[in-house]
């Protein structure tokens, strides 16, 4: 393999005592004579900040339109000073309510200043922050607060009267509650009651002073623990260092450097993206690192891109289902301006996506039908970004491409866990080949393909795939509390991400496939259901899929949630009258959609024991209400099974009584 875009750096090794084989090491070429390392002196990510607050003190650091009347205004902002302010103030009230420099801390709330406030006062001080977030249910605020024993917790106004409620099963950990905004002597006095002091946001600084002495820091302290929503039992906590934090935002940086420009403080950043996950986390230490302005969203998703539209971002991070929202409304634009001005943008198109294809720069692709075209595509985002990310899950192909021609912007896609403190792997967002891939390893990390012989994957053949291991200094130091866990991930040093994914010719990472959900059927075959409901997804009469067998049955079920459109359309082709619950216990409606997901089989080459059996029709979607998925839309199997049992036990009835 002529890999461009990596370096060998170890030989592969043939399975032996157990192990499967696995593939050889390999660095991104932009770390080619060694990982990045982090320099002498840099102790905390504190000190990106009060860096950038002593050289930049009057340059807008965090923002949020003001809302009057419920109509929204232009941002207003704080400063790097008044921020720096606030954060010292806050962490000094911090320790005089008597936590300490490695106590943990909650923040519990949407984006916002009053968010990132809090995470560098815990920051100056080198207490633990751990952000809490209720999709993964009310119990689960409880179960991280006293799991990972906070004594604090910061929390957004509308948030207070569900921290108020798990109090009684918290407050032995939990002792301050301090409110982004106002709180009520209601709200104080019941939770006195319990022995938790209250505070507003307003109140809370008043106890600290700006000449509070800053505790010494290293590298080694444990800057955050993240918990994610696992498919399967109950939140893990994810150990953040300080070392890891700063080297993932270092690497970002140096990435930049060497491909594109790095952010400046003329640069702003949209934040949407939940600061409870890493994702975000980083892309903001990154801009308050470089004296950048982070403007917030109003926290509605209706509003989202009239909040773009007024602060001109030059820094995107989205993830595909906004992508996707970009992509679908500018070809309805496009198309609704007639049929002269569609020729005019598909030969731009095409003529700008050949020149990309080519190998040209973005901003050397097509310069002239850049201004003449894509300038009214570009605003879709404001009209200023220069640097597009994605992250979270796949980026399909058509949109990525689309993005690339039409933003005017670079587009890097990112493949990360929070395992590895965010983006672990980045496409180059001027090397057009890298599209449809996660790029290459971060200059941070050493990657390899472990073999995974049950799913025919290995990483010694041409093609070589495989499960995604990773080694460097940006990984996570362990599960709190869960030795276990740690040591099923971690092996001799390799974290074992649980994504499948395929070296391509340049050295480039193309994820294809989950590693977890496997199964065997009584006959012995392997089911590697996630691949076959993104097949069966295909379908246009459905929504949502979860298909189920165990190693007592031969064949394969399915829950299916159909699209409601196509089911009462059907329903009026065959003088169907029921409304659509009753047509989703319809036999007809049901032998329909099962006929049509396995003509969808076919096409795509499923095996016979691939192909469904029997469906049963859900006319509500799987939500986050009833547990069946996590925040980021994923199955959660375990729950589905308990919900559906009743149903998947019938499907299996029936379909034996019709083979018999």
């Amino acid at each position: 393999m002529s890999m461009e875009f990596i370096v060998k750096v170890e030989e592969s090794r043939p399975a032996s005592d157990g192990k499967p084989s696995a593939g050889p090491v390999y660095r991104s070429i932009y770390a080619k004579d060694g990982l990045m390392d982090l320099p002498a002196g840099l102790e905390s990510p504190w000190q990106f900040f009060s860096d950038s607050a002593l050289k930049n003190p009057e340059n807008k650091m965090l923002g949020r339109r003001q809302v009057i009347d419920s109509k929204a205004g232009p941002y207003v902002w704080l400063t790097y000073k008044e921020v720096y302010d606030s954060a010292m103030r806050m962490g000094s009230a911090m320790r005089r309510r008597g936590v300490n420099p490695g106590d943990r801390c909650g923040i519990y709330g949407s984006n916002c200043p009053e968010w990132i406030t809090a995470m560098e006062a815990c920051n100056s001080q080198a207490i633990t922050y751990v952000p809490l977030y209720d999709t993964l249910g009310p119990d689960a605020v409880e179960f991280i607060i006293n799991h990972a024993e906070v004594s604090i917790a910061f929390v957004q106004e509308n948030k207070l009267s569900s921290i108020l409620s798990c109090l009684p099963k918290c407050s032995s950990n939990l002792k301050t509650i301090v409110s982004f905004g106002k709180i009520s002597d209601m709200q104080k006095k019941e939770a006195d009651e319990l022995g938790v002091s209250c505070f507003s946001w307003e109140e809370f600084p008043q106890l600290g002073s700006l000449d509070c002495e800053l505790p010494p820091k290293h590298k080694t302290d444990v800057c955050t623990i993240m918990y994610t929503s696992g498919t399967t039992g109950e939140p893990k906590g994810v150990i953040l260092t300080n070392g890891a934090l700063m080297a993932e935002v270092l690497s970002v940086d140096q990435l930049l450097f060497l491909t594109d420009r790095v952010a400046a403080e003329e640069d702003s950043y949209f934040s949407f993206l939940p600061l409870a996950h890493v994702y975000d986390q980083v892309i903001e230490t990154y801009c308050i690192y470089k004296g950048a302005s982070i403007g917030f969203w109003r926290g509605d998703v209706r509003y989202l891109m009239e909040d773009v539209q007024e602060l001109k971002p030059s820094i995107f991070c989205g993830v595909p289902r906004v992508y996707d929202r970009i992509y679908t409304g500018t070809l309805a634009k496009v198309s609704a301006g007639g049929g002269l001005k569609k020729k005019l943008f598909d030969f731009a198109y095409n003529f700008k996506l050949g020149y990309l294809e080519k190998g040209f720069p973005q901003e050397k692709a097509a310069p002239l039908l850049d201004r003449l075209v894509f300038d009214k595509t570009k605003q879709a985002l404001g009209g200023r970004v220069r640097i597009l990310l994605s992250g979270a899950a796949p980026l399909p192909k058509h949109v990525e491409e689309f993005l690339r021609v039409t933003s005017c912007s670079t587009l890097s896609q990112g493949y990360g866990l929070t395992e590895s403190c965010g983006g672990c792997f980045t496409s180059i967002g001027n090397v057009y080949p890298m599209v449809g891939t996660v790029g290459v390893p971060m200059t941070t990390i050493e990657s390899r393909l472990e073999s995974v012989p049950e799913m025919g994957y290995d990483a010694l053949s041409s093609v070589p795939r495989g499960e995604i291991c990773l080694r460097g200094s940006t990984l996570f130091s362990g599960y709190h509390k869960r030795e276990d866990l740690t040591n099923e991930v971690v092996v001799d040093g390799w974290f074992h991400t649980g994504d499948i994914g395929e070296w391509q010719p340049n050295g480039a990472m193309k994820i294809i496939d989950r590693k977890k959900n496997i199964f065997k059927l009584s006959q012995g075959e392997y089911v590697a259901v996630e691949n076959l409901e993104n097949v069966y997804l295909r379908c246009p009469l459905i929504t949502s899929i979860w298909v189920y067998g165990n190693s007592f049955e031969s064949f394969l079920v399915a829950v299916v949630v159909p699209d409601r459109q196509a089911l009462e359309d059907w329903a009026a082709n065959h003088n169907e009258t029921d409304d659509f619950k009753s047509l989703c216990k319809n036999l007809k409606a049901r032998k329909y959609i099962l006929d049509e997901l396995n003509s969808i089989g076919k096409t795509n080459n499923l095996r016979g024991f691939e192909m469904l059996k029997a469906v049963h029709l859900e006319p509500h979607p799987f939500d986050m209400e009833r547990d069946l998925v996590t925040p980021t839309f994923k199955l959660k199997r375990p729950q589905l099974l308990k919900c559906y049992k009743d149903c998947i036990d019938q499907l299996y009835s029936d379909a034996k009584g019709l083979k018999a």
